[in-house]
């Protein structure tokens, strides 16, 4: 029997404009997934999505570390170990970078088991994320009562631990049910996202989880199987105005705000393919490292 969490994810698709999205965002990464590159070099394309998301995410933190050096060109630098991850731990827009690269290189690791236990995967991106921003009694689980989260200030105050919990059950519900093939997966990741977001259940960090985990859902449940999409940089167009704008049309908790947010989640999974597209053609002809 389908419960009434994920059956209410069908009237989400009925909401006008949605069904429409959904189906042009899969087209588009199946369009990606048959790229000539991905043929037999998939590990390397996708390293570099996470490189890409990485570099967005932190963009959309409000994490761009000073000086003529690309964030991506940073991340590529962390990742492949040019760089220590304590260079600049005294800065802290470095170490929120450093966390959000973290994040991201994590979800490599998360498939259909992880998901079948939510909540672990939401620890170990929030550790990943947010290991060097807190101290370690606050990492890796849900704020107490009493402990307060000052993200997101315009959604306005954050919901206490009671509605974190009954709404973070939802997201566990959602997740969980991913890795069986049976609901949509681009409404899964984009309301669990959105949750997250808006019920800021840790102290610091919702945003880069939130973006860690849809990365990760939408992989698993197969509609980027090749994990070479970028989300990230999808939420990221226009300095991620429209991202902002929509999570807070969300936090509404009205039918038209839940349809926009989804329209926009829609969108970006489709500008994620057009990323993924190139990187996919940079990695066919050797120029990783030049301009997007």
């Amino acid at each position: 029997m389908t419960s009434p969490t994920l059956a209410a994810l069908d009237g989400l698709l009925r909401l006008p404009g949605v069904a429409d999205g959904v189906d042009v965002a899969r087209q588009a990464c199946t369009e990606l997934r048959w790229h000539q590159a991905l043929r037999r070099r998939i590990p390397e394309a996708a390293a570099e999505s996470r490189v890409r998301g990485a570099a967005a995410s932190a963009m959309l933190e409000g994490a761009e570390p000073a000086g003529s050096q690309r964030s991506a060109d940073l991340v590529r630098d962390l990742v492949r170990g040019a760089l220590a991850w304590d260079e600049r731990d005294e800065d802290p827009v470095w170490r929120v970078l450093a966390g959000v690269v973290r994040a991201t290189s994590a979800t490599e690791h998360v498939g259909a088991p992880q998901l079948r236990a939510p909540a672990q995967v939401l620890a170990s991106l929030h550790a990943a994320a947010s290991g060097r921003l807190l101290p370690m009694p606050q990492v890796g689980r849900p704020r107490l009562e009493g402990e307060d989260c000052r993200e997101w200030t315009e959604l306005g105050p954050a919901p206490g631990p009671e509605e974190v919990a009954r709404r973070l059950a939802l997201v566990h519900e959602l997740v969980a049910a991913v890795p069986s093939g049976s609901v949509p997966v681009l409404l899964v990741a984009a309301v669990a996202h959105a949750e997250i977001v808006t019920a800021r259940p840790f102290v610091l960090g919702n945003g880069v989880v939130a973006r860690a985990l849809e990365r990760a859902v939408l992989r698993v449940g197969g509609l980027d199987p090749t994990g070479v999409a970028v989300p990230e940089v999808g939420h990221a167009d226009k300095a991620g105005s429209d991202y902002r704008g929509a999570l807070t049309a969300y936090a509404t908790g009205g039918p038209d705000g839940v349809r926009l947010w989804l329209l926009h989640c829609a969108e970006a999974v489709s500008r994620a393919a057009a990323e993924g597209t190139r990187v996919a053609d940079a990695v066919l002809a050797g120029r990783l490292h030049g301009s997007r």
